[in-house]
């Protein structure tokens, strides 16, 4: 088994970042092609670090209870990028491959931030494998700091 070490980091900008992305909360409707794009996301890491299943999404019922906190932008009714925001929490950011490395990241990396900060004021956090390096120099970039290193396995 491969060791798995990932990060907490926190965000320690001052500003409510702004950005002119516009999403849209998660619908059932968009289910099967978020699985898709979830799971090509997550794959190649899963794998890597032999993280079971390699596919994580399989069924609308895994996100039913978590629809109200995941969030989409699209184009042309196409899902280009999503991230979910749980209390302080970003988690799950992914770009579709298709339009990965045109800055959607950052601009979904941002509004999360913006949401987030307009109905809290603690701080907020996400948590990266140290194998997600593309992800974690997006965040360390854009104001997020490494406060814990964990060892999952």
């Amino acid at each position: 088994m491969n060791e798995i070490i990932a990060y907490e980091m926190q965000y320690i900008g001052e500003e409510i970042p702004s950005t002119n992305v516009n999403l849209i909360p998660f619908q059932e409707k968009y289910y099967s092609e978020y699985e898709r794009i979830y799971n090509e996301c997550f794959y190649n890491m899963r794998k890597a670090l032999d993280v079971e299943p390699y596919n994580f999404y399989s069924d609308f019922e895994q996100v039913k209870n978590k629809m109200k906190d995941i969030f989409l932008v699209l184009q042309d009714q196409i899902i280009v990028g999503s991230v979910a925001c749980y209390g302080n929490e970003i988690d799950d950011l992914v770009v579709n491959m298709k339009y990965q490395n045109n800055g959607i990241g950052q601009k979904l990396l941002l509004w999360a931030i913006s949401n987030i900060r307009m109905q809290h004021e603690f701080p907020i956090i996400i948590h990266v494998a140290k194998w997600n390096k593309k992800a974690l120099s997006i965040y360390q970039r854009n104001g997020f700091i490494i406060t814990k290193t964990e060892k999952i396995r």
